[in-house]
């Protein structure tokens, strides 16, 4: 398994966890994103910087994504993708993505996003915590122990 993190918008709180758990299981790890983006030092890291635009780094990942695979994305268009392909995804706070919620997540991020298109102000998503970061934290452990079964 090759563990992909969409680098764009990455909590600076998940960083340090993903480190730990990238050292410990000694898992192959990409950061795509289109600047330079640091997790920290560590020979099972690759560091992959795409050219500007719209859903490069989402492209990126897809293309050398293999079924199995997880990705580390708060972007829930990436996330239908990467099922679609057979990997698994996680958002920064901690949930699963899966075949049994993606589309009712696309469904109301498409709602969102059309009603911020017609000039509603929206309130943007709540701010990112420690309570999140635990989250994340346990949820990752909980797949890498299903994995190592």
């Amino acid at each position: 398994m090759t563990l992909y993190i969409d680098g764009d918008a990455l909590p600076n709180l998940l960083k340090p966890i993903l480190l730990r758990s990238i050292e410990r299981l000694e898992i192959p790890t990409r950061v795509i994103a289109n600047k330079r983006i640091t997790i920290g030092d560590s020979s099972h890291v690759e560091y992959l910087i795409v050219d500007q635009g719209a859903d490069r780094a989402d492209d990126r990942i897809v293309e050398l994504l293999e079924p199995g695979d997880l990705v580390i994305t708060a972007d829930i268009p990436l996330a239908d993708r990467v099922l679609s392909a057979g990997g698994h995804a996680i958002d920064h706070r901690g949930d699963r993505y899966t075949s049994d919620n993606i589309k009712e997540r696309l469904a109301l991020r498409n709602l969102m996003e059309a009603i911020r298109e017609s000039g509603e102000i929206t309130r943007g998503p709540k701010p990112f915590t420690t309570k999140d970061a635990h989250a994340f934290a346990n949820q990752l452990n909980r797949f890498l122990q299903e994995r190592q079964k």
